[in-house]
């Protein structure tokens, strides 16, 4: 199926270069700390920049090419008042997704998803037999462990430098009887791909490829249903698969998510608008959130 009306058009600003992207996050890293401890006393541009460690002027040009949004206007976009907003004009993104014909694996939102399941055998194996490469790459939200299989991207973690050996940990782990094969060289066209919005074609759709229990991939396929710009909570997910008692095992599958980004678990908030716990850590939620604020608005 594909989705039947009006299509969007996504407009980005110029790509930066992978070691600006790393340049440009650690600056938005620091002010989103100041923001997160701060958010309610609204900082001016000048204590954000101090925090920051640079000058207000380049603090604002940071912003504007990272996000596409003034400091200020980034600050509102991570509020708990635009979360709430962000619930309130979604409230029925889920049922509305499978009216349209985004149910299954076909078109799926921005990204231009497909997905598919490795098999319950593969399951059962921990993914024996399976070879994933491997890559990090620079990332607008710090470096990206990017992981792929023969049939398509397999996971997709962040780290701050520093923190390659931790995150590689944790995502061998969801796959733990495979071989792993380090070939940034492989998997850097699907970093490219990820994060570059003027790569997203429904010509070339990104191929997701998921491990995990039946359940988890049901709670997997649902955040695949929540467009960019877009949020919903885990008891509105819970609800969409007839289980409205099943909010807790909803977050621990949103939890368990391996494909970050690409199947949006940042976009799950708690039922008051709240972000909630977040695997890679808030503050990279806070960023990603306020990412895609400016791409829908550079859209519209």
């Amino acid at each position: 199926m594909t989705a039947t009306g009006p299509a969007i058009t996504l407009v980005s600003s110029p790509a930066a270069s992978p070691d600006q992207s790393l340049d440009d996050y650690d600056v938005v890293r620091r002010t989103l700390q100041a923001i997160t401890e701060r958010w309610r006393e609204q900082p001016q541009l000048e204590e954000l920049a101090t925090e920051a460690g640079v000058q207000p002027i380049q603090l604002q040009r940071v912003f504007s090419r990272w996000a596409g949004l003034t400091p200020k206007q980034f600050l509102q976009a991570v509020t708990l008042d635009h979360a709430r907003a962000l619930l309130k004009r979604s409230a029925t993104v889920l049922e509305t997704s499978y009216e349209v014909g985004l149910s299954g694996p076909a078109r799926l939102h921005d990204l231009f998803v497909t997905h598919e399941a490795m098999t319950p055998g593969v399951y059962r194996a921990r993914g024996a037999g399976v070879t994933l490469r491997y890559g990090f790459h620079p990332s607008p939200f710090g470096l990206a462990l990017v992981m792929a299989s023969e049939h398509g991207l397999a996971g997709l973690a962040f780290c701050d430098p520093g923190g390659e050996a931790e995150a590689l940990a944790d995502m061998r782990a969801r796959w733990p009887a495979a071989d792993y094969l380090e070939d940034a060289a492989a998997t850097a066209p699907l970093a490219r791909r990820v994060f570059d919005p003027a790569s997203w074609s429904a010509e070339t759709p990104l191929r997701v490829v998921m491990i995990g229990t039946d359940f988890e991939i049901r709670v997997w396929e649902a955040l695949l249903r929540i467009p960019v710009g877009g949020a919903t909570t885990y008891a509105r997910i819970a609800e969409s698969l007839g289980k409205p008692k099943a909010a807790r095992a909803v977050g621990r599958a949103v939890g368990r998510n391996p494909v970050s980004f690409v199947v949006p678990c940042h976009r799950v908030l708690g039922s008051g608008g709240g972000l909630c716990g977040y695997h890679w850590g808030l503050t990279r939620k806070r960023a990603i959130l306020g990412w895609e604020t400016g791409l829908v608005g550079a859209a519209e």
